[in-house]
């Protein structure tokens, strides 16, 4: 059959033909393979696509990122910058917009509106007591760990790394625990940009704007009552959005981030070594892992503020990028020799840089680094209970997941003495109401409206507890 003719508009060949497509099969089975192979095809920025026929650029080099980053005259985080969406070749149910659409928060301000955003919400961050919060995340480890030390063994990521943030989430946020186990899955699925990823994130808005709606009649030592109150007077909405974004980025990273640390002191004979020894502390390991596995591998996105030039490509005015975080920690023209340990060195893009660097990375390093010292302090003993080899992955756009991360010890009793923290600087513990159930509209009527003195204990199994039988398949 004879090929039609090129200039047949019938069959034009579409000017992303052979561009990858970052929600496709190569990046979802091994997305450091696909950015090495880009590296060597299209150098520091690669062109790619974004389900199907989205353009972007790809930022794989370790300058370009920081140039993007800490460049907001040229590349702002403002979308709505973005021509695609502009001129509205992104349809309404697109995936991306829970991610990528413009919401009135600091992530998607520059100048002086970025810095009133921002200062509200770093204020109010910076007056949660870190001390007291060490206390929390140690409680809390020592109840998850309660909940499996008498069988001697465990699944560590979806029983302890994907439960453990969430529960500090909601407490500096001042929700009730029933809302956990749904926010869990909620707020990965929009991450993953999954067909369901717009009915998670009306969820997640949803829950947080009842949140603030009591937090303004009953304020509390929480961070949605601390940005309600704070000088720079953020509108209802622009505090909701900024406690979604807590939500959303400080699970997330918080999670890979636990998963990660956790998979290498268990797997890596230097590692655990040198933790026994003394030569390297728990907080030197998380900087070597935020190298070498950041819990985002891409944070989207920056927008070309008019025609420029970037790594030998031309970029132009409304056009989006992806800051390639895991990438640019690679790159040869930084680190030509990968097993070079990185010990205490800062100076990864794992939390990004300029103006948006992330706020909340002292929590995230402080939720991990106390939890995988309490849980070693419990578990002294405790081993992968499978070959290394059967360990397994699941990339998104965004990130890479480890899917389970079995383990074995020695039996032994449940600790009957928790941490106390009721000196802490945040929201009292909630009661639950009861289990959250499937349905989304009942679920967020069963926590409205409760607080510490009104909600009604009716089920007396803690959700962490109810999210590890869910996530197991037995009865909650």
């Amino acid at each position: 059959m004879t090929p039609p003719p090129d200039q047949c508009p019938a069959h034009a060949r579409s000017p992303l033909a052979g561009v990858v497509d970052l929600f496709g099969s190569e990046n979802e089975k091994d997305p450091m393979g696909l950015y090495e192979r880009l590296r060597s095809e299209h150098g520091p920025v690669a062109p790619v696509r974004l389900g199907g026929d989205v353009p972007a650029w790809l930022l794989l080099g370790y300058r370009e990122n920081l140039e993007v980053a800490r460049t907001p005259s040229r590349f702002s985080r403002d979308s709505r910058y973005w021509s695609a969406w502009g001129e509205g070749r992104i349809p309404d149910d697109s995936p991306l917009l829970p991610v990528v659409g413009w919401q009135p928060m600091c992530t998607f301000a520059d100048g002086d509106e970025h810095e009133r955003l921002r200062a509200a919400l770093t204020d109010s961050m910076n007056r949660v007591d870190r001390r007291g919060i060490r206390r929390h995340i140690t409680r809390f480890t020592h109840q998850l760990v309660n909940d499996f030390c008498a069988e001697g063994q465990a699944e560590l990521v979806t029983g302890f790394a994907q439960r453990l943030p969430m529960l500090v989430l909601t407490q500096l946020l001042g929700m009730p625990d029933v809302y956990g186990p749904r926010l869990v899955e909620a707020t990965r699925d929009l991450m993953k940009g999954s067909d369901t990823a717009l009915r998670s994130d009306q969820y997640v808005t949803d829950t947080l704007r009842q949140l603030v709606e009591r937090k303004r009649t009953q304020p509390g030592s929480d961070l949605a009552s601390w940005l309600l109150s704070h000088p720079s007077e953020l509108t209802e909405e622009e505090v909701v959005q900024h406690l979604r974004l807590v939500l959303l980025t400080g699970n997330e990273t918080t999670t890979n981030l636990m998963a990660n640390t956790l998979r290498m002191v268990l797997t890596d004979p230097r590692f655990r070594a040198s933790l026994a020894g003394g030569h390297m502390t728990l907080p030197d390991a998380i900087e070597h892992v935020l190298w070498n596995e950041p819990p985002l591998t891409v944070i989207p996105g920056r927008w070309a503020t008019g025609d420029t030039e970037l790594g030998g490509r031309q970029i132009k005015a409304g056009d989006m990028l992806l800051l390639g975080l895991a990438a640019g920690n690679v790159d040869p023209a930084i680190r030509p020799d990968l097993g070079a340990p990185m010990y205490g060195n800062r100076s990864h893009l794992s939390f990004s840089g300029g103006p948006h660097e992330c706020p909340g990375q002292d929590i995230g390093r402080a939720i991990a680094d106390t939890a995988i010292d309490t849980l070693l302090l419990r578990l002294p003993d405790v081993r992968l209970d499978v070959p290394e080899t059967e360990l397994n992955w699941v990339a998104s756009w965004i990130s890479r997941h480890l899917v389970a991360l079995p383990v074995a010890f020695m039996p032994r009793r449940p600790d009957t003495d928790p941490v106390d923290t009721s000196g802490m600087l945040l929201a009292p513990k909630l009661r639950p109401t009861r289990w959250m159930p499937a349905d989304g509209d009942e679920a967020l009527s069963a926590g409205e409206g409760a607080t510490a003195d009104t909600a009604a204990p009716t089920a007396r199994v803690p959700w962490w507890t109810s999210l590890w039988r869910w996530l197991r398949g037995t009865a909650a």
